[in-house]
């Protein structure tokens, strides 16, 4: 490990080996070659003059990539492209004629970006599915737990563990659905030229247009793609940055959202991420157990949220059929946008899969607050033995004030069933009332929306991916 010169955290500390292999110098490299023989291959089809020795020698030498030789010629002539193809070339002396025949710089460049994060989407894509799946375990588990629901994080109505974990993994769905549409009409460069023209295969083919419009649809075939941008100037459209940046932000979005309600149950003490054995939650209290996962989650989603506006300045900057103010700023935006959703994605894995939950913690802070919702249900009950309703609803409002001041003021327990069995205008023992604070029925269709969510939403998606299914996160820090 050098530790003279900045690393980043994002390689070091949080995105897996596979997504830095995707962003890697060596993936670029190794595509630029298998799209250039994707391009001799389909000029030789299409009537050039190409060999098919020349062919083989270039599938030879697409994987062992002379980068020495490479990176002397850069300091030469100061263009990474045109480097690699007089490396190529060097272990290529028969075929070094025809490499990049007819192509600019943006050929092997752009289509490169595209095929990066087409890999890189499928990565995000396979940990989001694990996502999901844990949460569907979690939920199921948890699905009849009652506990109290807040709006505006004050007391309401209680649900229970299990909903409120559907509400996280919907999310999470909704980005799933987005990312599968992006990726499914993701769409190569193709070999356009300078501007986007094709100007350079009229020159080759004799101004032949029946057989140039042949040239982006057998690239596309070869490299894996349905199909090539039909128009272009010289690089595909800076939108398709924008497009993929924010599938990664709306991921970040959901995840943020769930690590802030587990840090806020966690400091209710009523769920409580992964804790290891010889963890230290703080260097002075060492009592402490932080939620520190959730937190990290929290940081990095705030930087692909905000990274997701790079691209899109990018994309509604650039000038005519291009400028070249787009290239560092893709460099790094792109990249450490899916570094960062990757080490999201697998941070939630962890807390999901690590998840406590100390049903007895919530069940004492619903009772807690369980007079004041059932209220209604005694109000009820008082009305049908013969009391007014009119009434009862001003008794108990003034009664629920004077339990609330008890709690806030006095710091005493919730005694609102107390005051009211001592009132006689409701006609009820306090045996009575206490047979009407089973939570379990104050959560309402809780459980049956979680089983019906797994049931319609979820199980069809994780049969559809079943083959994404199964992976565990490592967490190195």
């Amino acid at each position: 490990m050098s530790t003279d010169r900045y690393q980043s955290p994002l390689s070091e500390r949080y995105a897996s080996r596979e997504m830095q292999y995707i962003f890697s110098p060596d993936m670029k490299f190794r595509t630029w070659r298998k799209l250039w023989i994707a391009l001799a291959e389909t000029e030789k089809e299409l009537g050039l003059n190409i060999t098919q020795e020349q062919i083989d020698e270039l599938k030879a030498h697409a994987e062992d990539i002379n980068y020495e030789v490479a990176q002397a010629r850069e300091k030469e002539v100061r263009h990474d492209v045109m480097s690699h193809v007089y490396a190529y070339g060097v272990q290529c002396p028969k075929a070094k004629g025809i490499i990049h025949l007819g192509a600019t710089s943006c050929y092997v460049g752009d289509n490169t970006d595209i095929i990066v994060m087409a890999e890189a989407l499928r990565l995000v894509k396979k940990k989001l599915v694990n996502v999901i799946k844990e949460l569907a375990d979690f939920a199921d588990k948890y699905k009849a737990q009652p506990t109290l629901a807040f709006t505006h994080f004050q007391p309401a109505q209680p649900t229970s563990v299990g909903k409120r974990a559907t509400l996280w993994m919907q999310e999470f769905c909704l980005d799933l659905e987005d990312l599968d549409y992006v990726l499914s009409h993701m769409k190569l460069l193709g070999s356009k030229g300078t501007t986007g023209t094709q100007a350079s295969f009229l020159e080759l083919f004799d101004g032949k247009q029946e057989i140039i419009d042949k040239i982006d649809p057998m690239i596309a075939e070869k490299m894996g793609f349905q199909e090539c941008y039909p128009v272009s100037g010289q690089t595909y459209s800076r939108k398709v940055d924008t497009r993929v940046a924010n599938v990664l932000a709306g991921i970040a979005a959901s995840a943020h959202k769930m690590s802030n309600d587990i840090r806020l149950l966690q400091h209710l003490k009523e769920v409580e991420e992964p804790f290891e054995k010889g963890q230290i939650g703080s260097s002075a209290m060492a009592y402490k157990r932080n939620p520190m996962r959730s937190e990290r989650i929290a940081s990095l989603s705030r930087y692909v949220m905000i990274d997701a506006l790079n691209p899109a300045i990018t994309s509604a900057t650039q000038w005519f059929e291009r400028t070249l103010d787009d290239s560092a700023n893709k460099r790094l935006s792109i990249p450490e946008g899916f570094l960062a959703v990757d080490g999201i994605l697998d941070l939630c894995l962890n807390v999901v899969d690590g998840l406590v939950v100390y049903p007895k913690v919530i069940e004492k802070r619903l009772l807690s607050e369980l007079p004041f919702m059932a209220t209604e249900n005694i109000m009820m009950d008082a009305v049908k033995a013969g009391g007014d309703r009119q009434e009862l609803h001003e008794r108990i409002r003034t009664l629920s004030m004077e339990a609330g001041r008890n709690v806030k003021v006095e710091g005493k327990e919730n005694n609102l069933l107390e005051l009211i069995a001592a009132d006689p205008a409701f006609n009820m023992s306090l045996e009575e009332l206490q047979k009407t604070m089973e939570p379990s029925k104050y959560i309402g269709r809780s459980k049956e929306q979680v089983e019906a969510f797994l049931s319609k939403v979820i199980s069809p998606i994780l049969e559809e991916n079943k083959d994404l299914l199964g992976i565990k996160a490592e967490i190195h820090v």
